[in-house]
């Protein structure tokens, strides 16, 4: 029996990409699950034990891991809710997110992505996470999701000067993966908080996580989307429509015609 050929280089690349590994996160390999005073400790025995003998090659010393262990999710949920809680400007909240150390997708991702377009906008648009064009640019929906949300919103006369745009998660999750329950909350008061600050008339959420999110529903896209709800600051009511996220639509197109359903919506309000 003929054994199958190993994979080459350029297959091997193209099962990663698949797979969502599609960028390096440092040089040498990382073992996390150790605790880091423990990793330290260890790295000079590690180096010794480790050297080269005749024909042998020498094992790779244990890399602890970058910065500090994020917090307990409970002490983290509470600790954004207070730093949230203080944040007067956007600009502050901006920099408080920057010193945030309560969710490990800060160790991961590249930089934060914090907001794009105009803060005094009548409405505020919110995804879910960034992702890997996000991730590089620092800025929301600017890869091909982002692409297709603009050409939306020009549908009913709006660009990226006329909106705010942001996600529910501030930090792109390794290999695009859909974030935890526990990311997700800790990261809520943040965008709640920069909702209050940016005070639109009409928020939009843009798939199913950040309506569930924000909107505090259980059920799908399918039965939230095209309806209008309330969403409360704390110092006022705010009209909020949940529509397909852009990404979505990408991989089901048949649904750009509800989705134009809901742009229409959200434009008769806004002609008001």
């Amino acid at each position: 029996m003929t054994p199958e050929p190993l994979p080459d280089v350029r297959q091997l690349l193209a099962f990663y990409l698949e797979a969502g590994v599609d960028c390096a996160l440092a040089d040498e390999p990382i073992n996390r699950l150790v605790e880091p005073e423990a990793a330290a400790a260890a790295a000079p025995a590690a180096r010794q034990a480790a050297a080269p003998q005749a024909g042998r090659l020498a094992a790779p010393a244990i890399i602890p891991p970058r910065g500090e262990p994020p917090p307990p999710p409970e002490a983290a949920v509470a600790s954004a809710r207070e730093a949230a809680r203080t944040a007067p400007t956007l600009e502050a909240l901006r920099a408080l997110l920057e010193s945030f150390d309560g969710c490990a997708l800060k160790q991961t991702a590249s930089r934060l992505v914090f907001a794009d377009g105009n803060p005094q906008a009548r409405v505020m648009l919110v995804g879910e996470a960034p992702g890997r064009d996000e991730d590089i640019e620092g800025l929301p929906f600017v890869g091909r999701s982002g692409k297709l949300l603009d050409r939306m919103i020009a549908a009913i006369g709006l660009d990226r000067s006329k909106v705010y745009i942001a996600n529910v998660i501030p930090w792109r999750p390794p290999g695009n993966r859909t974030p935890t329950p526990q990311e997700t909350q800790i990261c809520l008061p943040f965008i709640r908080r920069q909702i209050e600050l940016v005070d639109p008339d009409v928020l939009v959420t843009l798939g199913n996580p950040s309506t569930q999110a924000l909107l505090g529903t259980t059920e799908g896209i399918m039965r939230t989307r095209g309806k209008w709800r309330d969403y409360d600051t704390g110092k006022r009511t705010i009209r909020a429509i949940a529509t397909f996220h852009p990404a979505y639509l990408l991989r089901s197109p048949s649904y750009k015609r509800l989705s134009w359903q809901d742009l229409r919506a959200i434009a008769t309000v806004l002609a008001v």
